[in-house]
């Protein structure tokens, strides 16, 4: 098994302080974050249950899947959610070549920006942000590769608190009890619109909207 932070340390966010890891605030405000979608089914059930809270997110996407299923990832738009570009192929950037690192991230954006401003709402058009949010597949990122990207204007977007619904060695009152001992204001947090986290997403998302709406948090997009 893989080991991760579910909590990611003060001294790693200090290190790497060109990233953002959390929002400096003194509100209540939670930023829900969606890794690997769109997926059909599991994107507009996420859509849907944030609806119900009337909670905003960041959707990171990965163009491959854009492509696949770019009804779906209008749907993200027409809800009015942030969208951040999450390569195209998933990539593991320690593992790649920085010129095909950002070839592949290039791509994505042309994907997004084409299907972004195609049937979108009308009311949706001035409260969607401009596509300069960027998160590295694993969080996995060579400081080349980051350093290109910030040249570029993009944000490279970490977090502070991992949900770990990717992990199917978990429970998912597990999954659940990650999120709500380590949320706090400007808590940025990661959660996956894919297959694979699904069965602790289902169950986590609710109870997570749930237990911070009636603490008195919103949920806010990057």
């Amino acid at each position: 098994m893989k080991f991760y932070f579910v909590k990611t340390p003060e001294i790693i966010q200090s290190i790497f302080s060109n990233y953002t890891w959390k929002i400096a605030t003194n509100k209540k405000e939670i930023y829900l974050t969606f890794d690997d979608g769109p997926i059909p089914k599991i994107t507009p059930w996420v859509l849907k249950t944030l609806e119900k809270f009337n909670a905003k997110a960041t959707f990171f996407c990965v163009g491959d899947n854009i492509k696949k299923h770019p009804e779906v990832f209008k749907q993200i738009i027409n809800h009015g959610h942030s969208i951040g570009n999450h390569t195209f192929n998933h990539l593991q950037g320690w593992k790649t070549n920085t010129y095909n690192y950002l070839q592949n991230i290039e791509k994505t954006e042309t994907v997004i920006n084409r299907l972004k401003t195609e049937d979108r709402k009308p009311s949706t058009i001035n409260q969607q942000p401009t596509n300069n949010l960027f998160r590295p597949p694993y969080g996995k990122i060579k400081s080349k590769q980051a350093k290109a990207l910030q040249s570029k204007g993009y944000k490279i977007i970490m977090w502070d608190v991992l949900s770990a619904d990717f992990d199917q060695k978990i429970s998912p009152e597990k999954c659940y009890q990650n999120v709500i001992k380590n949320a706090q204001n400007g808590s940025i947090v990661v959660f996956h619109d894919s297959e694979k986290a699904f069965k602790n997403l289902e169950y986590t998302l609710p109870k997570v909207l749930e237990y911070f709406t009636k603490e008195g948090y919103v949920f806010k997009a990057l």
